[in-house]
């Protein structure tokens, strides 16, 4: 047993640490008492050793402390083992307040708030084996220094803003089994050239750490290393032959590099290999044998140039799940017994040049969920027994040579994606169809399908894109499609449908384009299509339609509308009545113009002239309303929703999360939206684990969503504070891009305040620590990033509240990171970016983006937590906004007696707010912050740390200090620009 006096010193160390260096609102440490028997051993998180060795183990990671350092830990002279992961820890870390912990044998910060250098490990260090500062935010240089760790055998450095080179003398760190690198923006440095004289190592992982140069030849002597990732770097070179020396490998990551060269034929030793990712590179040469009969789970060569044939050894590996080849020149036939041996679920082969039928056995696991084959010359028909395969739920043969009928069992399986456009297939879509419950895409365009189109089509509810362009359907369109409320896009030209358009009810509010041409469809054009809120394309060209062109369509703001060669007839409405549709519009012998719009004959002008001068005027405003709109819309294309896209997706992480991909994209549905904004659409998605988190699906507009997704990685993916919203990870397709983030429960802060929820959450204390924490998140971005980055977004929406109300500063999508060097005009703007009622006066006029333009903002939303009010609320009369209205308040009161202030100072508070709960101290310093905040000159605002200090102020007032009836009340407010 520890002997009494180690322990009661090593209590007494304990609790003054707690009551003095940390903070601890969730009371992990409430059980830590002076009074308490058999302190500090059953303390929580205390761990001691036996034979009198008092106290060695201190376990609190995700106890939710905050503080800095708590460096008197290390004052207990029997501690090895220090960890203080997941937590609110921050400020600097030197190697002054370090030192005192050289007895430690590992010491894990990992996950906290940590920022400047990394500390320096002094010569005494010598026992040091365990050292983790990962998912911080250090920058600068690893520390030369480290190379006193001797008997280090964990190093993870991951996932902070490194920006020095990657040191040679890593290498000198014989005894490491682990080095973590990963996600730093390291300067542009090479893989040490001695990495192989790690020959303990067993983990490296260095992906997206701007390596740069050749793989060394010295991994080969990494013989005991099983994880070897350095992908999303900028390697280039062949892939040594060397690597055959990594007897031990099991996981190798080499893609999204700038390899070149043929791969080894070196593989043949590495029997321990699962998984091999060598894509987006540009290799060449043939897939060798010796990597190919490896017993691979996960086998990865897309987006390169390989050719020759896919080695038939591959379909003998017992192991194999996932197999991607797409995007290279690969030839022949897929092996004929692939899917047969092994559990297949993922194989993707498209863009090549193979041909050859499809493999009978490719779902004999019943396994397979995704079959990606599109953009070959594959030949033959589907086989039956993909009528079988129940597992499969994504599905993209198109541009093959395929042909013969698609079995009825295939049809009926409940699949999200069909893709068999420009094949050779025929037949018809059975009634089964209707089992397919989750379809969300049908696209079978090109191809020689027949018959009726089954009404069964219209239990598809979750259908969205349907495409049956191209073939010979015939027979009327079922008259329950319109139920189909979530259609996107409907493409069923070049067929021979007949009968009436069934669009005569409920409109589909989403649908955005209609194309029905070609057909022989019959009747009037129904005026409902008039009420479809979003539909931007109508095509009814070259049928059999008949009647007047209905007046409603007119509301439409179409981008694409032809009506031509039909047996229309009647008046064009005015709107359609211009050259601009003139191509719409030609082929119906009964149409005519009211405008003399030739060739089209001209209506009878019974009517007034001053009708028709009204007319002529309406027909050139909406011509020059319908042309803007087209050059707006031109470019910009929603994204449909969907889970998959021709590219797979790529995953980046920045948070310990055990998730799947899946549980976010298979989930980004309606019934789980939960708002929708200027860069996209966000998702409340509960992932497996049970977490809830909130996915943002970006619009996918040409350039827009590039730039947002760029910003938001640049930001929130290197960065951690308590008050900035977590970006936990990012999945990449070639049709979109979604960003996945903490589920924030109570919304944003302009929701709670002007929302449904009407303020009634919040009292003035919660408002105040809510001022208080945007501010210290603002500021971390203004003064403790290096770069600095500017939000200049910043408002009340970009706000979001956890569930015990705390701000979390969001939406990086405007985020501007400032180079140190840069030059003024690197500051410049194109465009003024930024929410109205949010944006500085002088951003407006000079285009230039400073720190005080983020300052103003929050300024505006200091007075909105006061006042209860938008920015520019309606109540507060036209062209008067809150600062002009605050302000004008309060100098009024200047001039006022007692009675009229304490009214001008009702008048300013948010009357919901429960009086008892308003410290009048409180409300006058933030009164007076958001009006230094909001000064008309940049330079008379204060900087976001400035703020912070004069928020946290505890120096007194009064409320007349401020309102009342003094000289120096005016000289206040001249120096704030009020007066």
């Amino acid at each position: 047993m520890p002997s009494t006096n180690s322990l009661s010193r090593d209590a007494v160390i304990l609790f003054r640490v707690k009551t003095s260096q940390l903070q601890d609102p969730l009371g992990a440490l409430d059980d830590w008492l002076e009074s308490s028997p058999n302190a500090p051993c059953n303390w929580t998180g205390v761990s001691c050793g036996g034979g009198g060795g008092g106290v060695v183990a201190l376990d609190l990671r995700s106890a939710g402390i905050s503080g800095d350092f708590p460096a008197d830990f290390c004052r207990i002279s029997t501690l090895r083992n220090l960890d203080l992961s997941d937590n609110s820890l921050g400020g600097n870390l030197s190697s002054s307040s370090i030192s005192p912990c050289s007895h430690l044998s590992s010491l894990n910060l990992s996950s906290n708030y940590f920022v400047g250098s990394l500390p320096g490990f002094p010569a005494e260090f010598l026992n040091l084996t365990i050292l983790d500062f990962s998912f911080n935010n250090f920058s600068g240089e690893i520390p030369a220094s480290f190379v006193n760790l001797r008997k280090l055998q964990f190093l993870s450095l991951g996932s902070n803003l490194l920006n020095g080179s990657i040191p040679e003398f890593l290498s000198n760190l014989t005894e490491l089994t682990q080095l973590v690198l990963a996600i730093n923006p390291f300067r542009p440095s090479p893989l040490p050239t001695s990495i192989g004289r790690l020959a303990k190592l067993e983990i490296l992982m260095a992906p997206a750490a701007n390596l740069e140069g050749e793989i060394p030849q010295s991994i080969g002597n990494l013989s005991s290393i099983k994880i070897f990732d350095v992908s999303q770097n900028n390697l280039v070179g062949k892939i040594p032959k060397t690597i055959g020396g990594m007897k031990n490998a099991e996981q190798i990551e080499l893609f999204h590099n700038k390899l070149s060269g043929e791969l080894p034929d070196s593989f043949s030793g590495l029997s321990s290999l699962l998984r091999f990712d060598a894509s987006e590179n540009s290799l060449t040469g043939k897939i060798p044998e010796s990597l190919a009969a490896l017993p691979l789970e996960s086998f990865n060569l897309n987006d390169n140039n390989l050719e020759g044939e896919i080695p038939q050894s591959l379909a003998l590996n017992p192991n194999l799940y996932q197999l991607k080849l797409f995007n290279n020149n690969l030839s022949g036939s897929l092996p004929e017994f692939l899917g047969m041996n092994s559990s297949l679920e993922e194989i993707d082969v498209s863009g090549n040049k193979l041909e050859g039928p499809l493999p009978r056995n490719l779902c004999y696991r019943k396994n397979l969920w995704s079959l990606v084959i599109f953009g070959n010359r594959i030949s033959g028909t589907i086989p039956d027994s993909y009528g079988e395969c129940s597992s499969l739920l994504y599905v993209r043969i198109q541009n093959n040579e395929l042909s013969g009928v698609v079995p009825d069992a295939f049809w009926a399986l409940d699949l999200d994606h069909i893709e068999f456009t420009n094949n050779r297939l025929e037949g018809s879509i059975p009634p089964s169809l209707s089992m397919a419950k989750r379809m969300s895409q049908l696209l079978i365009s090109g191809n020689n399908f027949s018959g009726h189109l089954p009404p069964e089509i219209c239990h598809l509810k979750e259908l969205r894109k349907i495409d049956l362009s191209g073939n010979h359907f015939s027979g009327e369109l079922p008259s329950c499609i319109y139920q189909l409320t979530k259609l996107l896009e409907v493409h069923m030209q070049g067929n021979r449908f007949s009968g009436e358009i069934p669009w005569r009810s409920t409109p589909c509010r989403e649908l955005t384009q209609l194309d029905l041409s070609g057909n022989r469809l019959s009747g009037n054009i129904p005026a409902e299509l008039g009420t479809f809120p979003v539909l931007t394309l109508l095509n009814l060209s070259n049928n059999l339609l008949s009647g007047e062109i209905p007046v409603e369509l007119t509301k439409l703001k179409l981008n694409e509308f032809d009506v031509s060669n039909n047996q229309l007839q009647g008046r064009v409405p005015v709107g359609f009545d211009t050259k601009f549709f003139l191509h719409s519009l030609i082929g119906n012998a009964e149409l005519c113009s009211m405008d003399d719009l030739k060739p089209l004959p001209p209506c009878s002008r019974s009517k007034p002239t001053s009708f028709l001068l009204v007319g002529i005027l309406s027909a050139l405003a909406f011509t020059l309303v319908v042309s803007l709109v087209w050059l707006l819309i031109k470019n910009r294309k929603f994204i449909a929703l969907g889970c998959k896209s021709r590219q797979p997706w790529k995953i980046t992480s920045f948070q310990r999360i055990r998730f799947s991909e899946e549980d976010v994209l298979f989930s980004l549905i309606d019934q789980n939206l939960i708002g929708s904004g200027g860069s996209g659409r966000v998702y409340r998605v509960r992932l497996k684990s049970g977490k809830i988190v909130a996915a943002k699906r970006l619009w996918e507009a040409k350039g827009l969503a590039e730039s947002v997704f760029q910003s938001e990685m640049e930001t929130l993916g290197n960065i951690r504070h308590v008050n900035i919203v977590r970006l936990l990870f990012s999945c990449v397709g070639q049709n979109y891009k979604v960003l996945v983030y903490d589920y924030m429960e109570n919304g944003s802060l302009g929701d709670v305040l002007h929302g449904e929820k009407g303020g009634v959450l919040l009292d003035w204390p919660t408002r105040f620590a809510i001022a208080i924490g945007a501010a210290q998140g603002l500021a971390y971005l203004h003064h403790d990033c290096v770069p600095p980055i500017l939000h200049r977004d910043f408002k009340s929406n970009n706000i979001l509240l956890d569930e015990e109300l705390r701000p979390k500063v969001a939406d990086f999508g405007l985020a501007k990171i400032l180079k140190q060097d840069a030059d003024e005009d690197d500051r410049v703007m194109s465009r003024v970016v930024g929410s109205y009622g949010y944006i500085a006066p002088e951003y407006g006029y000079t285009m230039k983006v400073t720190e005080k333009s983020d300052v103003y903002s929050f300024g505006i939303v200091l007075l909105e937590l006061v006042t209860g009010r938008r920015p520019n609320d309606a109540s507060l009369h036209e062209n008067t906004s809150i600062v002009k209205w605050a302000t004008e308040v309060i100098a009024s009161s200047s001039l006022s007696t007692e009675e009229d202030c304490c009214s001008s100072w009702d008048k300013l508070l948010d009357s919901r707010m429960e009086a008892s709960t308003i410290e009048d101290e409180q409300v006058e310093k933030v009164l007076n912050v958001a009006l230094l905040c909001t000064a008309e000159l940049p330079t008379n605002r204060p900087s976001m740390r400035r703020v912070v200090e004069l928020l946290n102020d505890r120096g007194t007032g009064t409320r007349r200090g401020f309102l009342g009836q003094s000289k120096s009340n005016d000289a206040q407010l001249t120096r704030f620009g009020i007066l």
